[in-house]
Parts: structure tokens; C-alpha cells; sequence
């Protein structure tokens, strides 16, 4: 059970346990607290956790199978494509958003499609590459 004001970020940090979805803005513009509901991107920081009843959301914590990690999260690795990682699960789960979608055909088109996500860092061509790299591209 779960106030009806509360948002799917706020129930997967506070009452779930599952830190990995970061707060950022909490206003829908940074992606930092990208999920997938249904295999579908959303912003947790927007989106009610009661009207979920019923639907498949995975975080971050969700994605590896097991002990073995995401072909994305591996590629993030192997790429480099983080700096300070505060935006990074956000950028992973909105990469295999864009994977899955079939969002991956340039760099551009990659780009357009995670443009939702931001990194202070400025880690973008990087980030591009590791989601290359789990799409086959690379």
C-alpha cells in the first residue's frame, strides 16, 4: 500500500530500498531517474506509482542477469562513458530504452533518442559509444 501522491521514484528509493534510481531535478528534465515500465522508457519522478498496479518496472538494479551485467552496463565500462555516475543509471536504462525501441541506427539518431538524459559531465560521445557497443554497432 502506497499514498496515492506518490511518485514511482519515491516508492522504489523510500519504500523499496532500490537506490540506484537517482533524483535529480524531480521535474521530469534531467532523466536522472529513467526506468522502464512495460519495456518502455519513463520518468519515475513523474509518473504515479498507483497507476502502475500490474506493470513490469525495471531499475537499474533489475537490468543485470544475475552476477553477469547488461551488455550496456558493460559497454559503459568498457567505454569509459561515465565520470561522476550520478546520471549513469539514468543513461543505461535510457540506452536500453533505445536499443530495445530499435533507436540505434547513427550516432545522431542515438543521440536525438538520449537527449533526455543530461550529464554535467559532458560524457556524451562516450555514452554513444557504449550504447553502439551493446547494440552490435561497435
Amino acid at each position: 500500500m502506497v499514498d496515492n501522491r506518490t511518485s514511482l521514484l519515491d516508492l522504489l528509493r523510500e519504500h523499496l530500498g532500490l537506490p540506484g534510481t537517482k533524483k535529480g531535478c524531480d521535474a521530469g528534465a534531467c532523466g536522472a531517474c529513467t526506468v522502464l515500465v512495460d519495456g518502455r522508457r519513463v520518468n519515475a519522478c513523474l509518473t504515479l506509482a498507483v497507476r502502475l498496479d500490474g506493470a513490469k518496472v525495471t531499475t537499474i538494479e533489475g537490468l543485470a542477469d544475475g552476477d553477469r551485467l547488461h551488455p550496456l552496463q558493460q559497454a559503459f565500462i568498457d567505454q569509459d562513458a561515465f565520470q561522476c555516475g550520478y546520471c549513469t543509471p539514468g543513461q543505461i536504462m535510457s540506452g536500453a530504452g533505445c536499443i530495445k525501441e530499435g533507436r540505434t541506427g547513427s550516432d545522431a539518431e542515438i543521440r536525438e533518442w538520449m537527449s533526455g538524459n543530461i550529464c554535467r559531465c559532458g560524457c556524451y560521445t562516450k555514452i554513444v559509444r557504449a550504447v553502439q557497443q551493446a547494440a552490435g554497432r561497435k
